[in-house]
C-alpha cells in the first residue's frame, strides 16, 4: 500500500469512525412508554403568521385583551383582542446584535423572555410601566458581567435582564431609551440559556439558568467535580429570585442591595453561605427553557429539556435540588462520553434515590416525563385557567420541538400534549383539523403564550428566526363556539349578574 493509498485509508476510516459515533451518540434509549393521545380535541386558531421564530407569549397587568409575543430575532409584537399590530412595541435587534445568528434554526440565544412588573398598570407604584426582557448580548471588550462564566473561560456573549418603561405618551410602544442592564451572565457555549423570566406570587422575579451548555454539564466552563448545576456558587444551571426594580426604588425594602447596585436579593433565598451565589432560588436544572405560575395555585411548573434521553416536568420549589447531572428524570445519569461517541447515557430507573434529589412530578398513574421516541427537546408551556376548553382546565399545555431530525431539514414536526399534574400522566392533543393529528408544514414548537383571560397559544415555526414560517396559534375548543352560541352565553353571563337564573 502506498503512502498515498494509507493516507486515503486512514481519512476514510476516520470518517467512517467518526459517522458511526456521530450515529451511536444520536441514538436515544428507549427507556418509558410511548405517549398515547388523549381524548381531549382542540383546534388551533391563527392569529399571526409570516412571523420570525415567535418563542413566548404574555399579556400585561390591567389588559387582558392585549398580547405581547416575542420574536427570537429581536422583535416584541402587540397582538391586540387578536389583531396583531403593525409596527413592533420594541426593536432590540441592534442589542442582541452578533450574540446570535439569527439565520441559524438552531441556534438557542437571541431574544428569549419578557415580564411586566405587577405594578405595570399602578401609577403608585415604583413599576408602573414597568418591563423585563431576558436576551443575549455581546460582551463589550474591557467589561465583566455580573457573573463571569465559571473557570475564567473564553466569554463569548452574554445573557441579560434589561429593565424597559413603556412609554407614557403611547401604550404600544417601549421607551428605547429606558433600557437599563439588571443582571448579566457571561456565556461560553451557546446552548442552554433558559429563556423564562416571570414574576412570581410573591412579587419578585424569576430566572431560570441553563447549566452552561455543551454535554454532560462538562466543559470549559463547567465546575469540577460534579458541573455547575449541582454547584452553587455559580449561577448557571439555577432557578434564580430578585428584586428587578432600582434599590433607590424601594428604599424601605429589607432585602439587601446586589453588588452591582441595580437589584435587591430576598432575605428569604435559601443560599446564604460562603461563595453562595444568594440569588440561587433552586438548583440542578439543565436547560429549564421554559416555566410558568399557575395562576390558580400559585405553583411554579417547569419543564426542563434532557440530554440524549428523559425530558421531564417538575414542581419547582424553594431550596429544591432538581438532581442533573446526577439524575436525567428519575434515572440515573452518567456524565462520562463513551468511546462510541454517546455524550452521557442514563442507567437505572431510581426514583426518589439519591436522597435529597427531587424528581419529576409524578401521581397514581405516572411520573411527567417521557424519552425521546416521542420527542428531542420540551417546551414546556402553561397550567389552563381560561374557560374556552372546560374538558382542558387545570391541565399542564405543553409541547416539544420535534419528533426527529430530518437529513437535509434539520428538525421537524413538534407536538403538542396536556399533562394531569394530579394523576401523572402524559397524553397527545387530538387535532382534527390537521391530518393525522399533526401539525402541519413540519413546524417546530418555540414556545407558548398565555393572555389575562387564561386563555393559550401555541407558537411555532418552520424557519430561522430571520424567515417568515412563525406562526401563533390559539387554543379553541372543537368545535369553535357560534355567534349564536356565543350570543347566548353572554345573555346567560347576563342574567347570572342580575341575580336570575
Amino acid at each position: 500500500m502506498t503512502s498515498r493509498t494509507q493516507f486515503r485509508f486512514s481519512c476514510l476510516t476516520s470518517i467512517v469512525l467518526a459517522c458511526l459515533a456521530s450515529v451511536a451518540a444520536a441514538q436515544p434509549q428507549d427507556v418509558l412508554p410511548d405517549i398515547p393521545r388523549g381524548d381531549i380535541a382542540i383546534r388551533l386558531r391563527t392569529i399571526a403568521d409570516g412571523m420570525g421564530a415567535p418563542d413566548y407569549a404574555t399579556s400585561a397587568p390591567g389588559n387582558p385583551d392585549r398580547l405581547f409575543v416575542i420574536e427570537q430575532k429581536g422583535l416584541l409584537q402587540i397582538v391586540d383582542h387578536d389583531v396583531l399590530l403593525a409596527t413592533p412595541a420594541l426593536d432590540i435587534q441592534g442589542v442582541i446584535g452578533s450574540s446570535m445568528n439569527p439565520g441559524n434554526p438552531n441556534d438557542e440565544r437571541g431574544f428569549l423572555g419578557v415580564a411586566f412588573h405587577p405594578g405595570f398598570n399602578d401609577p403608585n407604584s415604583p413599576g408602573f410601566r414597568t418591563l423585563y426582557t431576558y436576551n443575549s448580548q455581546p460582551l463589550p471588550e474591557g467589561t465583566s458581567p455580573t457573573y463571569v462564566a465559571p473557570n475564567g473561560a473564553t466569554q463569548n456573549y452574554k445573557n441579560v435582564i434589561n429593565e424597559w418603561k413603556m412609554s407614557a405618551a403611547d401604550p404600544n410602544v417601549v421607551d428605547p431609551a429606558s433600557r437599563r442592564e439588571i443582571i448579566s451572565f457571561g456565556k461560553n457555549a451557546g446552548n442552554h440559556n433558559g429563556g423564562t423570566v416571570a414574576f412570581g406570587p410573591d412579587g419578585y422575579l424569576y430566572l431560570a439558568t441553563g447549566d452552561g451548555g455543551n454535554a454532560n454539564d462538562v466543559g470549559a466552563s463547567h465546575i469540577e467535580p460534579g458541573g455547575n448545576a449541582q454547584n452553587l456558587s455559580t449561577p448557571l444551571g439555577k432557578m434564580l429570585r430578585i428584586d428587578p426594580l432600582d434599590p433607590a426604588l424601594t428604599a424601605v425594602s429589607a432585602d439587601p442591595v446586589s453588588a452591582n447596585g441595580q437589584y435587591r436579593i430576598p432575605t428569604t433565598n435559601p443560599f446564604q453561605g460562603a461563595g453562595h451565589v444568594p440569588e440561587i432560588y433552586a438548583y440542578g436544572f439543565r436547560n429549564p427553557y421554559r416555566y410558568a405560575f399557575d395562576t390558580l395555585t400559585g405553583d411554579l411548573i417547569m419543564a426542563d429539556v434532557g440530554q440524549n434521553n428523559v425530558e421531564e416536568i417538575n414542581r419547582v420549589v424553594l431550596g429544591g435540588n432538581y438532581g442533573w447531572a446526577v439524575k436525567e428524570g428519575t434515572f440515573l445519569f452518567n456524565r462520562t462520553t463513551t468511546a462510541m461517541g454517546n455524550a452521557g447515557t442514563v442507567g437505572a430507573d431510581s426514583p426518589g434515590v439519591p436522597a435529597g434529589l427531587i424528581d419529576p412530578i409524578s401521581g397514581p398513574l405516572g411520573t411527567l416525563e417521557y424519552d425521546h421516541g416521542d420527542g428531542i427537546s420540551i417546551t414546556g408551556g402553561f397550567v389552563y385557567r381560561g374557560t374556552g376548553i372546560p374538558e382542558l382546565y387545570g391541565k399542564y399545555v405543553f409541547g416539544d420541538l420535534a419528533i426527529r431530525n430530518q437529513a437535509g431539514v434539520g428538525r421537524i414536526d413538534g407536538r403538542l400534549f396536556y399533562a394531569d399534574l394530579e394523576m401523572g400522566t402524559i397524553r397527545e392533543f387530538l387535532l382534527p383539523q390537521f391530518a393525522s393529528h399533526q401539525l402541519p408544514n413540519q413546524v417546530t414548537v418555540h414556545g407558548f403564550g398565555q393572555d389575562g383571560h387564561g386563555e393559550l397559544y401555541a407558537l411555532v415555526t418552520n424557519t430561522p428566526s430571520n424567515g417568515t414560517g412563525g406562526v401563533l396559534y390559539k387554543l379553541v375548543a372543537v368545535p369553535e363556539p357560534t355567534s349564536l352560541t356565543l350570543l347566548l352565553l353572554a345573555a346567560a353571563g347576563w342574567l347570572v349578574a342580575g341575580g336570575r337564573k
